[in-house]
């Protein structure tokens, strides 16, 4: 009983990888879904404004009001609807039906012709911010093309500026969301997997059997993970096929090196889901809490949807004690910037340090409970 029986271990292991074979449910959840929901979500999470319909009140009714009006749906991001009579642009935008107003005042077209001032007053809905904020950020461009091509004469450029954009210079939003999204979904997923499976072993009472035999808790511990960060692994493989063949995201860094954060983020999220079914021992209660504390803080914390340096003090230190705010940097820096090991030495010395006291306050509280 003395020191760690690697064949224990192993035996505990084929045990497990036995009762995966024979759950087909189990398997479906690890190979099936994490592919299911990274295409799903990818084609869902789209962080592009684009098809917005634009009420629009044309008061001038003449060939460049309706040139204007061409600018705006040619441009992509604008679908130009007449304003509906009786209730205008302002009452399409208080029902929903609109999400922007332009507004064309009388004489536009003559004014054009003349030379002289022209006026077109353009309204947007602020009650989506993130909305408004890329609607206002097409503007100056649209604005450029309707002087060049109402006036004929393009804007006058004291200053010349030109925007380069590193990694993405397409702005795809799937390239930033798919790999930040199936560290998400991986994370919960392994967290799910040997929380419930656990768990079930207490419910049985086969977990009392077990302990009965000459068996070492860490050999328990590594017996039963080893299989599932295997079967977990194996979706990181599928779900990077698709990834790769389906969203077109690009992989610029190393895989070894991608392969080693995902080592070390999945042990600490199978720690994580070992460390609740050992506290609840119950199915139910077990996949409740690997869902609360696996997906909110996921997708809330880790700078999946908001930026971690824009969040308050206290939750920029608070993301530090969760795996994957460590796991996003390193798995999109890897993907798109082709980082090495140098620049992501942050990222993967907190996914290492997480995932030893991730694992170790598992093992202890294991330990503790059969003693």
């Amino acid at each position: 009983m003395n020191g760690f029986n690697i064949y224990r271990a192993y035996a505990i292991a084929r045990k497990e990888v036995m009762h995966v074979l024979r759950d087909p449910f189990t398997l479906t959840l690890a190979l099936g879904l994490p592919v299911m929901l990274v295409t799903f979500f990818g084609y869902a999470i789209d962080y592009e404004v684009k098809n917005i319909s634009l009420a629009v009140l044309d008061r001038d009714n003449g060939p460049a009001a309706r040139r204007l009006k061409e600018i705006f749906s040619s441009s992509g991001y604008f679908h130009p609807v007449d304003a509906v009579a009786g209730t205008g642009p302002i009452g399409m935008l208080d029902s929903g039906r609109a999400s922007a107003a332009l507004f064309i005042a009388p004489d536009f077209s003559k004014d054009i012709k003349s030379g002289g001032s022209v006026k077109a007053q353009f309204v947007l809905d602020g009650s989506d911010n993130s909305k408004a904020a890329a609607l206002m950020g097409y503007l100056p461009g649209i604005q450029r093309a309707a002087q060049a091509r109402l006036t004929g004469q393009a804007p006058p450029e004291l200053i010349s500026a030109e925007t380069r954009f590193l990694y993405n210079p397409e702005l795809n939003s799937r390239w930033f969301t798919v790999p930040g999204l199936a560290a998400i979904i991986i994370g919960l997923l392994s967290i799910l997997l040997t929380a419930m499976t656990v768990a079930r072993e207490w419910e049985n009472g086969s977990m009392e059997l077990l302990l009965s035999t000459p068996v070492r808790p860490l050999e328990i511990i590594v017996g039963k993970l080893a299989p599932y960060g295997a079967l977990v692994l194996a979706g990181v493989f599928f779900v990077y096929v698709v990834s790769r063949l389906v969203f077109g995201v690009p992989f610029e860094g190393s895989h070894l090196l991608y392969l080693a954060a995902c080592l070390l983020f999945v042990t600490a999220a199978l720690s994580q889901g070992l460390l609740i079914s050992v506290l609840v021992r119950q199915q139910q209660v077990a996949m409740q809490l690997g869902m609360i504390t696996g997906l909110l803080p996921s997708m809330l914390l880790s700078g999946f949807i908001f930026p971690v340096e824009s969040m308050p003090k206290f939750f920029r230190y608070f993301t530090m004690l969760l795996p994957p705010r460590w796991f996003m940097a390193a798995a999109r820096g890897i993907t798109l910037k082709g980082a090495g090991l140098h620049e992501l030495a942050v990222p993967f010395l907190g996914l290492g340090l997480l995932s030893l006291g991730m694992l170790t306050l598992a093992m202890v509280k294991f330990k503790t409970d059969l003693e």
